[in-house]
């Protein structure tokens, strides 16, 4: 028995990196799946899904239109016939304009991906999920950036600490249901949307600096952020409740201070 077993779930933004990660766990443990993205990917995830032996129906779709929600839901519930698990994690990095260079229509665009996506997907899984009244679990995709200035652009960090609200606000919504709602805060993870930072890096061989900041001086791989949905997704979550969970290294443990070493005074 796997930790998802009998469980249904539905992932935006699993044609790659966590998404991807997260649909291989998820499928691993159980789970029958329901998976979307933008991209052609996604159908790609589906078949490395069905090959290790699990279930999945992919849907090429457009994680802020509620529309393409609503489908994803449905097509959960007459595939499967329930629906345990929801997990938004599409999103679009936006780049890194100063606050001087981002236009109202790149802000408006950036917000209606990454914030009203996870929104309608509260909306839309938390419905079905009350209305099948057994509980359920609802993970977000929010940010470091989303915690704190430093890891973001200006409409990128404003999202994603709107996800990590909305995380908060819906689990009290949902009071008296069993639905949970919890966000995951990535630190910098190797992904499709971070490939630019990662081939740059690459290029100039300077991919020692990646994650220099975080006390373990590494960047993350999508499966550790993987894990972590998985845990939020299963029972052993199952006190954890409107949280906002960073997995970044320790970045955000701290204010910025010069380096130090243990016994040092700080400076």
């Amino acid at each position: 028995m796997g930790l998802l077993t009998g469980k249904v779930a539905v992932i935006t933004g699993a044609g790659s990196g966590i998404g991807r990660a997260s649909a291989l766990r998820f499928a691993a443990e159980g789970a029958r799946l329901v998976i979307g993205d933008k991209s052609e990917s996604i159908h790609e995830t589906a078949e490395l899904v069905l090959a290790a032996g699990g279930q999945a129906a992919a849907q090429q779709m457009d994680a802020g239109l509620e529309a393409d929600i609503e489908n994803m839901v449905q097509a959960a519930l007459q595939t499967y016939g329930r629906l345990d698990i929801a997990f938004a994690n599409a999103g679009v990095s936006g780049g890194l304009p100063g606050i001087f260079d981002e236009t109202p229509d790149a802000f408006a665009e950036l917000l209606r991906i990454n914030l009203i996506g996870p929104w309608l997907m509260v909306k839309h899984t938390g419905k079905a999920m009350w209305d099948q009244n057994e509980g359920g679990s609802i993970i977000l995709t929010a940010s470091v950036a989303g915690i704190r200035s430093g890891a973001g652009g200006p409409a990128y960090s404003a999202s994603k600490a709107g996800v990590i609200n909305l995380a908060a606000v819906s689990a009290q919504q949902l009071t008296g249901t069993g639905v949970r709602v919890n966000a995951i805060c990535p630190g910098l993870t190797e992904t499709g949307m971070t490939k630019p930072t990662f081939d740059y890096a690459k290029d100039k061989g300077v991919t020692h600096k990646l994650g220099q900041l975080n006390p373990l001086k590494r960047a993350a791989q999508a499966d550790e952020l993987a894990s972590v949905a998985l845990f939020l997704a299963s029972d052993l979550a199952s006190y954890v409740n409107g949280q906002a969970i960073a997995v970044d290294g320790g970045l955000s443990s701290s204010h910025p201070v010069t380096r130090q070493l243990t016994g040092q005074t700080a400076v």
